[in-house]
């Protein structure tokens, strides 16, 4: 997080805005961030007059009187796992470039990251330890090319004098995420036209109240990666478990 801040208060020095998705943590810190110094956009995934989580309502606010906050809910929605991966399309659509501060292998900050990759954008990494599960989606960033992140100095070096533009001529499906998709399937795989709730009950199944990390979670579930970040955003959402710095617990009832 104080990286993330650091960088974004650097970048938005020179005048450019920092666009993230308002989530909690690292999005907080870059908004914060970059509002020390010049401006932000949040792209939420529900409607502007619900903020989410209830912890960045003040931060909401503060940045639509210094910044802009765009979403495509209407006023009134509550945002639901279906939302995310679409607000992430219009983070990666109207970013020059994507840094990605931290991410665990089946991070949807990596599906953010295949999105700008997709629109011809730069896509940024810094690089963390290898014994930190956090970081493997981010390093492996990094071995796949993209820009090695230290300093707001290797963002600007990069970024283009005018945004670049890549039209997009079909709609966005699971076939344009290659970094998630799952090889192989057992036999016992779930099958994914089963109703969410089974999915659910097999999530709950495997949580505890001790932080599961993801990686671990997508493959007990054996099913598509966004299937199941899908699953665990609606079971966030629904208070049934608590999104940790190491993974995801039951949350205490």
């Amino acid at each position: 997080m104080r990286i993330a801040e650091s960088l974004s208060a650097e970048v938005a020095s020179h005048q450019i805005g920092v666009i993230s998705g308002l989530a909690r943590g690292i999005d907080q810190a870059a908004h914060r961030g970059a509002l020390f110094t010049s401006f932000t956009i949040a792209a939420i995934a529900g409607g502007i007059d619900k903020p989410y989580p209830q912890e960045n309502a003040a931060l909401q606010a503060q940045i639509a009187k210094q910044g802009v906050i765009i979403t495509e809910s209407p006023l009134g929605s509550a945002p639901k796992a279906i939302h995310f991966p679409r607000r992430n399309r219009l983070i990666a659509g109207l970013c020059w470039g994507c840094v990605v501060i931290e991410a665990a292998l089946h991070s949807g900050s990596l599906i953010t990251a295949q999105l700008a990759l997709n629109y011809g954008k730069t896509v940024f990494a810094v690089p963390g330890s290898p014994l930190d599960p956090r970081n493997r989606g981010s390093n492996n960033l990094l071995r796949m090319g993209a820009v090695f992140t230290e300093s707001a100095e290797d963002i600007l070096s990069e970024l283009p004098l005018e945004p670049p533009i890549k039209s997009v001529d079909k709609p966005i499906t699971a076939d344009d995420f290659p970094l998630f998709k799952v090889e192989s399937q057992s036999p016992k795989a779930v099958n994914e036209d089963k109703h969410a709730t089974t999915l659910e009950e097999i999530i709950l199944g495997i949580l505890s109240f001790t932080p599961t990390p993801i990686d671990e979670i997508v493959r007990s579930c054996n099913v598509s990666t966004a299937k199941v970040l899908s699953c665990l955003t609606e079971l966030e959402l629904s208070g049934r478990i608590l999104s940790q710095l190491t993974g995801y617990s039951l949350a205490p009832h």
